[in-house]
């Protein structure tokens, strides 16, 4: 889940804040504090962009389990598609959107 602090980073990176319980004290005097409703409006656009990237995580924790190299290495030996055919298996589990 995005929080007030990812928005932050993000509109301000190297701005001077803290953040208890919700409440931001901006410490930064070159840099203006961003609004709530800006806040807000960050926080909305990245966690957008982060459930935008789902399958793509996915895909990637399923590639993981795989012993690529290896796969690869008996395909040319045998002259077969294992890994081919179970990359191809993931990306179809999990297509893009």
């Amino acid at each position: 889940m995005i929080t007030t602090a990812n928005a932050l980073h993000s509109l301000k990176p190297n701005s001077e804040w803290v953040l208890r319980d919700d409440v931001l004290e901006w410490q930064d005097s070159e840099e203006t504090e961003p609004t709530a409703l800006e806040l807000s409006n960050e926080v909305t656009r990245l966690q957008a962009v982060y459930d935008s990237q789902l399958y793509a995580r996915t895909r990637k924790a399923k590639y993981d389990l795989l012993n690529q190299d290896e796969m690869r290495y008996d395909d040319v030996k045998n002259s077969t598609t294992t890994w081919v055919d179970a990359i191809d298996t993931i990306k179809a589990a999990h297509p893009k959107p």
